[in-house]
């Protein structure tokens, strides 16, 4: 029997999609398939810091060790003394969209009307350059900077009520600073937070490690707080470097970042110590879920007898009942979504990146309301992300 590939995609043009700051929106037009009045509500999108908020709002005693914000050649750069924190390939890619017009912080009324132009109401957006902050090494100053970046991203979601949702950044190091991050989060109005794939280094100087009992007082604060966890790809490096098409290659690499995190809260045992949270997977798709399903209940039935603490469900129980996840295009997703849990998943732009449907997405919201139909499809693009971050 000959089995055939899946055909590509009908919206990839033959010369590729080209940088972002050269395409235009193209609104949804009355074919969308979806039904009149809905918005159209993108889980996951990215905003580039354009203010030089550390040094300005830092206490004195601090700005010599701040992180500094400065426009060149074309994208906001992250640094210290005038180095930048971002290798330059990353740098390449900002340089891909214009943060001057639309992308950047700077602009939000621009940034509304080319999303609207695109068909796109509302957003999430997730810091981009500032995750090289994640790993700073100071952590009383990084926490500081969380802080401020947490009241800056809360008063651009006031100048956009109701259509600009910003992600903020927590102390997840500790449980008191955890719970003053999320007593602050909370009341800033913001939504969600970013939590790093990696925790980095422990109080102690080991590697941090999310499933052992010393974070339970951070657990514990989550749970309470009642935010939902958002984790994001890109964290993930190259074993080695790639001097032929390394970005390409590095991502794909990075789309599929989330077995090990997946693998801490249900077979480590986070989710049954802390039943109260949510967690989200952003950008990774939503295909990998049913692999990674099928594989966690597959070495829970071959080790069961060596653990040293029971699991406590059946392993699908965690994602039907703790997890949603987003994707842009997705084919192979969407054919697998009776499986995966129409409920359970939300489409996302990305806007500006490379990889965002901006430009398309016209096109690859057909392709969902194909596949499911127009009232699952409104839960995909809709009422999902908003269910997600308690907005119904």
């Amino acid at each position: 029997m000959t089995v055939q590939a899946n055909p590509p995609l009908s919206f990839y043009p033959p010369d590729g999609l080209g940088a972002p700051k050269d395409r235009r929106g193209h609104a949804l037009g009355s074919d969308s398939g979806l039904p009149a009045g809905t918005e159209v509500f993108s889980a996951d999108n990215h905003i580039s810091l354009a203010d030089d908020i550390f040094y300005e709002r830092l206490p004195e005693e601090f700005r010599e060790k701040a992180p500094r914000v400065w426009y060149e050649d074309g994208a906001f750069e992250l640094g210290i003394n005038g180095m930048s924190f971002l290798p330059g390939e990353f740098t390449n890619v900002l340089m891909q969209y214009d943060p001057l017009l639309g992308s950047g912080s700077g602009n939000p009324d621009a940034r509304r009307e080319q999303l609207a132009e695109d068909g796109v109401t509302r957003e999430l957006a997730f810091p981009n350059a500032l995750l090289a902050l994640l790993y700073f090494p100071d952590k009383d100053l990084k926490e500081r900077c969380f802080r401020i970046y947490n009241e800056y991203i809360a008063a651009l979601q006031e100048r956009s009520p109701g259509r600009f949702y910003g992600v903020g950044l927590i102390n997840w190091w500790d449980g008191a600073g955890a719970r003053r991050t999320l007593d602050e989060l909370r009341s800033l109005g913001l939504r969600t937070f970013l939590m790093p794939l990696n925790g980095g280094m422990n109080n102690d100087g080991g590697q941090l490690d999310y499933a052992a009992d010393y974070m339970n007082p951070v657990w514990e604060a989550i749970a309470e707080s009642g935010i939902p966890v958002s984790h994001h790809i890109g964290e993930a490096p190259l074993s080695a470097p790639c001097e032929v098409n390394g970005i390409a290659v590095g991502m794909v690499h990075n789309v599929a970042p989330f077995r090990e995190m997946f693998g801490r809260y249900v077979l480590g045992g986070i989710l049954d110590r802390h039943p109260g949270l949510t967690v989200g997977w952003f950008e990774g798709g939503i295909n990998w879920v049913l692999s990674a399903l099928q594989d966690a209940e597959h070495m829970h039935a071959s080790f069961k007898h060596m653990l040293n603490r029971p699991v406590e469900h059946d392993v699908r129980y965690y994602w039907d009942n703790h997890m949603y996840a987003s994707f842009m295009v997705d084919p192979l997703g969407l054919q697998l979504i009776d499986r995966i849990g129409v409920d359970r998943v939300m489409w996302s732009s990305d806007y500006p990146h490379n990889e965002s449907t901006f430009g398309y997405s016209e096109k690859s919201i057909r392709a969902v309301v194909e596949a499911v139909g127009p009232e699952a499809a409104t839960k995909i693009v809709s009422t999902n992300v908003r269910k997600f971050l308690g907005l119904t």
